[in-house]
């Protein structure tokens, strides 16, 4: 199962890091102002899915209210890469997600549910619970620091 999570051998990092600047460049499709979030699910060495965070498909694109407040229907970058590949018929099991804020307790359980392995984040938001739950899970865990060329293994 390595070969499919990490299948770059000894590049791993390298391209783990490739494949999150391209996760930062997809998060600016988001209409979101108060944070815009990219994901991307890679299987093998295929980029099986993607997401940024917005409204449900056929709603306006605007994702806060009056008040800057987020709106309760917005989707999570997460959430729109897993239930893209889930209409896609393709599958995210052993699969690794590329995002740029790390998961909350709502994607988590997405992520947990739909078999992905390995979790590999640039940013982190200040709650850790669904990082936790994601330990909890077995699930591999890298935090990458783009900038000051960090790459830990949590």
């Amino acid at each position: 199962m390595d070969e499919v999570l990490k299948p770059y051998g000894e590049k791993q990092k390298a391209f783990d890091k490739r494949y999150l600047q391209m996760a930062l460049i997809w998060a600016k499709n988001s209409y979101c102002i108060r944070r815009q979030v990219g994901a991307l699910i890679v299987r093998g060495k295929m980029i099986i899915s993607d997401g940024y965070n917005g409204t449900p498909s056929g709603f306006e694109n605007i994702c806060e209210d009056e008040s800057n407040v987020t709106k309760p229907y917005v989707l999570h970058a997460e959430a729109n890469a897993i239930t893209k590949v889930a209409k896609s018929h393709n599958s995210s099991e052993n699969s690794t997600l590329y995002v740029t804020t790390s998961p909350c307790m709502e994607c988590s359980k997405l992520i947990i549910q739909s078999g992905i392995k390995r979790v590999v984040f640039c940013n982190r938001y200040p709650k850790t619970d669904g990082l936790d739950l994601l330990k909890r899970a077995g699930i591999e865990l890298v935090y990458v620091d783009l900038e000051n060329d960090i790459y830990e293994v949590q």
